[in-house]
């Protein structure tokens, strides 16, 4: 329990203070121009991870969403339903309102993941070709769709829009956005809800640096600068126009800090 507590107490200071959350969206920046420099030069090392089949893609980044879900349901409850009784003094019944309102991000996350992917697939099957080897009896067949051409082992050209640089930038960064709630959380040192809740974040902290170094590997070994950068964008852009803009109007989610600035001292999660 100790080491869990040091532990937690380092990443709440690398990750939930405020220099520590602006790093990371030049942080994705940076990768994706870096990592898609030196794909183009050749200059990046044969390593498994340019196998799309190598553990990491898929059994993480393949169930990203799902991965950032589970994690974060059970976070944002029980941090939220805390903060709400502890900080702002609510009776059970609006502390479980707050809770249910917060949660409603992560519908909204959803939302964004089915809609955006739905769109990726789209555009590549409106973009491309089929390049695949036809019997001399047999008709020249016109693929619809990348399913249908894999199905007859051919190969589909199209504009693809990396979804895993979607993906991973906007869970890491919506991850770094919830657990900010433990600057301003206090919960007793020796309570089991503070051991559950050190042990969510630690896990969170852990699947964010995979969905940074997955991201890493993408810019490295997959796709063209421009899908690997139209992806990142649309990510970045998901983020920010929630997080940034529509989470700051009354009738939203609402942010994991209720009404306390982001530099406020006021409250502890260390008390």
């Amino acid at each position: 329990m100790e080491r869990l507590e040091r532990v937690s107490r380092w990443l709440r200071a690398a990750l939930c203070a405020g220099r520590g959350r602006r790093r990371l969206l030049p942080l994705l920046v940076g990768i994706v121009l870096l990592g898609s420099a030196l794909k183009d030069s050749e200059l990046v090392p044969d390593t498994p991870l340019r196998n799309k089949r190598n553990p990491l893609n898929m059994y993480f980044v393949k169930m990203a969403w799902a991965w950032t879900l589970w994690l974060l349901l059970p976070f944002i409850t029980l941090t939220t339903y805390q903060f709400a009784k502890t900080k702002l003094l609510c009776g059970p019944t609006k502390s479980i309102l707050m809770v249910l309102r917060r949660l409603s991000a992560l519908l909204v996350g959803t939302a964004i993941w089915y809609v955006c992917t739905g769109l990726f697939i789209y555009i590549e099957n409106l973009t491309g070709t089929c390049t695949a080897s036809a019997k001399v009896s047999e008709p020249l067949r016109v693929y619809a769709t990348k399913q249908e051409c894999h199905q007859d082992n051919g190969i589909w050209n199209g504009f693809d829009i990396s979804g895993h640089c979607f993906l991973l930038s906007y869970c890491a960064l919506m991850i770094v956005e919830e657990v900010a709630v433990l600057e301003g959380l206090s919960i007793d040192q020796n309570s089991k809800l503070r051991v559950v809740i050190n042990s969510l974040f630690v896990s969170l902290c852990f699947l964010t640096v995979i969905w940074v170094f997955m991201f890493l590997c993408t810019a490295l070994y997959f796709h063209d600068f421009s899908q690997k950068l139209l992806g990142a964008l649309i990510g970045v852009s998901a983020w920010y126009g929630t997080y940034r803009v529509w989470y700051l109007k009354p009738f939203s989610p609402g942010l994991p800090l209720p009404n306390i600035p982001l530099s406020s001292k006021k409250y502890s999660y260390s008390r």
